[in-house]
């Protein structure tokens, strides 16, 4: 396994631990009735957080590659690796076209 999907792996597990205590500090943060005071707090709270709990630093890489691009999101693999498993039969009902 390359350095990449290990870091990935452990940047989306910071993202489900941290997912509700992120999205309640930014929304009191953000709401306009609370007194200016409060909603500081919340913003200094959410800036405390790690910041590979940000969904924004997950990045979309192939489970068997670590390729960062063209990764299809349903199926987490990219096309190279998708074309190499239709081509040997590996995905049931897809196969290489050829004429």
């Amino acid at each position: 396994m390359s350095n990449q999907i290990i870091r990935d792996h452990t940047r989306r597990l910071l993202v489900a631990k941290y997912e509700l205590e992120r999205m309640q500090c930014k929304a009191i943060s953000r709401h306009k009735n609370l007194p200016n005071q409060i909603r500081y707090e919340y913003f200094l709270k959410s800036s405390k957080l790690p910041r590979n709990s940000s969904r924004t630093r997950v990045r979309n890489r192939c489970i068997f590659t670590g390729r960062p691009r063209s990764v299809y999101k349903l199926f987490r693999f990219s096309r190279i690796v998708s074309r190499e498993l239709a081509s040997k039969g590996s995905l049931i009902g897809i196969n290489k076209s050829c004429w």
